[in-house]
């Protein structure tokens, strides 16, 4: 699949759609095709502000994304959206659905987005993720907003592969957690109470100090402090405000090292999470694994052996120690 890099790099978005499909296709000869794309634009990626966007059904993540986009397009910014839902982005609501809600985003020429897919082989729906954030980049978008549906294992994955990761949040002061699980709120550089107007402002407040409460009892180990901000994405009300607080982290963690070093962390992390993930296929894939392991489970499940002993047995298949 032959990819125009000069193309890409110049922010054509045929390009970057071409180079997209080609990074998610299933096809062993378009993967090494895709990794040589990828070496080849990655001294031009790395400039952009990568945030993360999660929060329950109904918070009105996608009225918000638009208006956020929005924003920041008249600021002079190039956005592209893309979407995380590890179980089902059609049946989950996901941007595959949200494209025709956000109308006013998807029509601009500086404005991309673009669902990932759940299926796929390593790495699954982060890895694509990950890959289609770096070609966005390297077309010349220097805000990337990732989006994630429902609340669950897809939060953790979308953290560990951004820079400001922000949790939208309801004026509903008395529902502590509203379906959020505390260690997504731990990883949170920011909480956003949306739907901050009309009979709602008070809550709002109310909820607001809540979190600012909650927050301060969170061991912090960053330079940076977790802000508790209120908006109304439909009526555009302190979208600028939301843009300053991260315009001010990135600043920060820019000068202080913390970007680079996060972002250094974060691809060890993830090479050490591939080479996991590629040991593991490498041993269903041996022929004598595939035909020992009935065998060990059974003895496993029956106490006949400890699943250490049959684990050591079927990594010594593979790895044949020396004589």
């Amino acid at each position: 699949m032959a990819i125009d890099v000069e193309a890409l790099k110049s922010g054509n978005s045929r390009a970057l759609a071409k180079a997209i499909t080609l990074v998610e296709s299933k096809r062993v000869e378009h993967r090494t095709e895709a990794q040589l794309l990828l070496e080849q634009v990655l001294p031009v990626t790395g400039n952009s502000i990568r945030i993360g966007i999660t929060g329950i059904p109904g918070v009105g993540k996608s009225t918000f994304i638009e208006a956020f986009g929005l924003y920041l397009l008249s600021q002079g910014m190039r956005v592209a959206v893309l979407a995380v839902d590890p179980s089902s982005p059609i049946a989950g609501g996901s941007i595959l659905g949200d494209k025709t809600r956000m109308e006013l985003l998807s029509r601009s020429k500086d404005a991309f987005i673009r669902p990932s897919p759940s299926e796929g082989s390593l790495g699954g729906v982060a890895q694509k993720t990950r890959e289609t954030m770096l070609l966005c980049e390297a077309a010349g978008y220097n805000v990337i907003l990732v989006e994630t549906v429902g609340v669950g294992q897809s939060e953790y994955e979308v953290a560990s592969m951004v820079d400001f990761f922000m949790v939208l949040m309801l004026p509903n002061a008395g529902d502590e957690l509203q379906g959020i699980k505390k260690g997504i709120i731990e990883l949170a550089d920011a909480l956003v109470i949306n739907k901050a107007d009309g009979e709602s402002i008070n809550l709002a407040q109310q909820t607001r100090r809540h979190y600012e409460n909650a927050l301060h009892l969170l061991r912090q180990n960053s330079f940076w402090t977790p802000q508790v901000m209120s908006c109304s994405a439909l009526k555009n009300e302190n979208i600028e405000a939301i843009w300053g607080m991260i315009s001010g982290f990135k600043i920060d963690a820019s000068k202080n090292g913390a970007l680079q070093e996060k972002r250094a962390r974060q691809a060890r992390e993830w090479m050490t999470k591939l080479l996991h993930e590629m040991l593991d296929m490498k041993l269903k894939q041996n022929p004598e694994v595939k035909e020992l392991l009935p065998t060990l489970n059974n003895k496993v499940t029956e106490g006949e052996t400890t699943p250490y002993l049959a684990a050591s047995q079927l990594i010594n298949l593979l790895f044949k120690p020396e004589a």
